[in-house]
């Protein structure tokens, strides 16, 4: 391991992405920092608090939506809309000609998907201006100035050109740091809202609170998150790998592919928590109460995950999720045709029908294993808020630590690899 960290820090071409990465995440920092111009930024506070979905977005957004800065969007149109396009190759058959061209149909889906990026995030903010402005009085730090469409449209506007900004920096990860740049741009989102969260729970449990049960609280709440950590290490790292023999090779070569135990990374997650959170942030930005609206109170109790109808509409999602994404992203189809082309086959198995039949049963039994376990990632904080009476703060910790987790493990992956291509390509010359 040592010797794995000086071959890496050794290297002046790592360090140089290296800190070029940690500049652009602080550019995109500081920029979490500049409010959206008119914004009244005391008198929408309280509806950013105690908001699920609001929160999931503050997070993605680096902590840029808490301050109403001009990223309050961050990276999340871009995802809605990665996401939304590779949808769209599955089911519109030109699209999904892309995936056979290379390079050139790369291209035009990144190009389609950054269009939509922007009107995504134009429509984003717009509902999120409309939203939060249920009295536009409110809204504006200049009172005098009447409230009308126009200046609606020109604050979605600069937090559109935000997103756009933030879809850039990315972009410039990706190509000349260490890294995707979205998920480098959301893990730093996250990491920086860490130290808040704990804050919340020390404020909560010692100080002028503390005592023999808090402090009791406060330990188990944090071997929790220790063990949740080293699980999700092993979880992340866990592959189930088939073998493959290739019949035309000398000596019926063998080979593997790797399946990741859970190849849905984070998605169900993220994709279950914004879609139940929606009907529920409805209610809280129309002032209906939950315990005098007959309406009101049965949405929180179907959409809240704090619910015991809630919480089993959120296990069931985001199993049906991680299905739906998993065959999303390994098609078994593809990759038994794959292997047909090269007279492959998984041993057992004949080539053609049978072998993407087995890759597909064993992408759903992986699958299954992996769904139960980002729901129990999931459920744990939801269940250590209940317990401990501990802050909604902690509701975001096991999504937060399956992204870091998961980013971290790419990203070393990534300059090893790189590490050991130049020291291979340096022993070839010399």
């Amino acid at each position: 391991m040592i010797e794995k960290f000086k071959k890496i820090f050794s290297d002046p071409e790592i360090i140089k992405h290296l800190a070029f990465t940690i500049l652009i995440l602080f550019v995109f920092k500081v920029c979490t920092f500049i409010p959206v111009p008119l914004i009244d930024i005391n008198g929408i506070k309280n509806t950013l608090q105690n908001n699920d979905f609001l929160t999931i977005l503050n997070t993605f957004s680096g902590g840029g939506l808490s301050s109403f800065s001009i990223l309050s969007l961050g990276i999340s149109p871009y995802i809605t809309a990665s996401i939304i396009v590779q949808m769209l190759q599955m089911v519109i058959p030109a699209m999904k000609d892309w995936q056979e061209m290379g390079e050139v149909g790369k291209g035009k889906a990144n190009r389609v998907t950054r269009y939509l990026t922007v009107v995504i995030a134009l429509i984003q903010a717009l509902a999120l201006l409309l939203g939060l402005g249920t009295r536009y009085e409110n809204l504006f730090w200049v009172k005098a100035f009447p409230v009308n469409w126009f200046y609606l449209v020109y604050m979605a506007i600069v937090i559109t050109a935000g997103s756009a900004f933030t879809m850039w920096l990315a972009d410039l990860i990706t190509q000349h740091g260490v890294g995707n740049g979205s998920s480098m741009i959301i893990c730093a989102g996250i990491v920086a809202s860490i130290p808040k969260m704990f804050a919340t729970l020390h404020s909560d449990y010692l100080g002028a609170n503390a005592n023999a049960g808090n402090i009791a609280k406060y330990v188990s709440i944090l071997v929790i998150y220790i063990l949740m950590i080293l699980g999700i290490v092993y979880f992340e790292a866990a592959k189930r790998r088939i073998p493959v023999q290739y019949a035309n090779r000398q000596g019926s070569e063998h080979s593997e592919i790797p399946l990741k135990l859970n190849s849905s990374g984070v998605m169900p997650v993220i994709f279950a928590q914004t879609l139940l959170s929606i009907p529920t942030t409805i209610v809280g930005m129309m002032g209906l109460s939950t315990s005098s609206n007959t309406g009101a109170y049965w949405i929180d109790q179907i959409f809240s995950t704090t619910k015991p109808i809630g919480m089993l509409l959120y296990i069931l999602m985001m199993i049906f999720f991680a299905y739906f994404y998993s065959f999303l992203t390994i098609d078994p189809d593809k990759m038994g045709d794959n292997l047909s082309k090269q007279n492959a086959f998984v041993p057992g198995f004949k080539p053609g029908e049978e072998t993407k039949a087995q890759i597909s049963n064993i992408l759903f039994r992986v699958t299954t294993i992996g769904a139960v376990g980002i729901t129990l990632v999931a459920l744990v904080p939801i269940i250590v808020q209940l317990a401990f009476g501990a802050s909604s703060a902690v509701t975001m910790g096991g999504t937060s630590l399956l992204i870091i987790v998961g980013v971290a493990i790419e990203t070393a992956n990534q300059i090893e690899t790189e590490a050991e291509n130049k020291e291979s390509y340096q022993t070839i010359i010399d």
